[in-house]
């Protein structure tokens, strides 16, 4: 390791409109020891080199071409080239308040078994636009909200993990459960997650700690394109797939993924009908069971898959 503290690392894919506002608030940092800003290009075909080639008179940033698209691969590939122990990880359209990293370096040196952690983000809105009167704060979090208040907690329930635009661990942990499952995760356009919740559940498993702190700030933009219904049905649909294949992955597979994602689509579904009078919770009550007939098709073509090959 070099004498550089934290590793700040930027992984990217066909963002060159957001990216140039995520560096700048990396290389502005009021950090007092020596850091490194990693910008992982995966694969992109617009401006994003030309972007970061407009920063390159800043010895803290570093360049890295990865082709192998999917954003599991391009963190792997920034913590191989990170030369510290602490990796934080920001969305390539997002943008860090002034202490993120030194509010997140302190974290780690205060305490050995801390694995995992990540702070409040706030949402930056499209200029003249407002959060849909359809848009319950559940749904909120679809778009990188994450709030669990003004104190520091350590996390205990998977499902509270810190969000991925906002997420730093230590490399000593990465390498012991031997880094960002590839299965899981952002590919190009498909909305596969649930990388971090099981990153969560590996750390706790092993007596590790993972915490959030609210001054490790982040603000992420919200892109108008994701202001659509449509959006939120897909990116429900794609958290059911996520959390089917998650499941197989920890060996929990078989008839009894079908009776589990039935019992929750006619749970969403009935409760969408008790919402009947409120937009946003009806509409958040409709994309969970959107989700749950993702987790069903990619359940039962596991099975099919699994019978096939005996």
């Amino acid at each position: 390791m070099s004498d550089t503290q934290i590793s700040a690392i930027i992984c990217t894919h066909n963002r060159d409109t957001y990216l140039g506002a995520a560096i700048d608030s990396l290389l502005a940092q009021d950090f007092a020891a020596d850091f490194e800003v990693i910008v992982v290009d995966n694969g992109s075909s617009d401006r994003t080199r030309e972007v970061v080639e407009q920063r390159a008179s800043n010895p803290r940033l570093k360049y890295v071409f990865e082709p192998t698209i999917g954003l599991s691969v391009a963190r792997n590939t920034g913590a191989r080239v990170a030369t510290t122990e602490i990796l934080a990880y920001l969305d390539d359209d997002a943008v860090a308040s002034t202490h993120w990293l030194q509010v997140l370096d302190s974290a780690f040196k205060n305490n050995s078994k801390l694995a995992i952690a990540g702070g409040k983000v706030t949402l930056l809105w499209p200029q003249g636009i407002q959060q849909p009167l359809w848009l319950s704060p559940g749904l909120a979090g679809n778009l990188g909200a994450y709030d669990l208040g003004e104190s520091s907690i350590y996390i205990k329930q998977p499902s509270l993990t810190p969000r991925g635009l906002n997420y730093c661990l230590r490399r000593s942990f990465l390498e012991e459960i031997g880094g960002f499952d590839p299965h899981l995760g952002r590919v190009g356009k498909n909305l596969l997650s649930n990388e971090e919740l099981q990153m969560t559940e590996f750390a706790l498993e092993r007596n590790w700690q993972v915490a959030y702190l609210p001054e490790a700030l982040v603000a992420h933009n919200v892109a108008p394109e994701r202001l659509k219904r449509s959006w939120f049905l897909n990116r429900g649909w794609w958290q059911g797939i996520s959390e089917c294949y998650r499941e197989q992955l920890a060996g929990r597979a078989g008839i009894g993924q079908l009776l589990r994602g039935s019992e929750r689509f006619l749970r969403g579904l009935y409760k969408a009908l008790q919402y009947i009078s409120d937009p946003a919770e009806r509409f958040d009550k409709l994309v969970y069971a959107y989700g749950q007939v993702g987790y069903l098709n990619a359940a039962l073509q596991g099975l099919l898959s699994t019978s096939n090959k005996k």
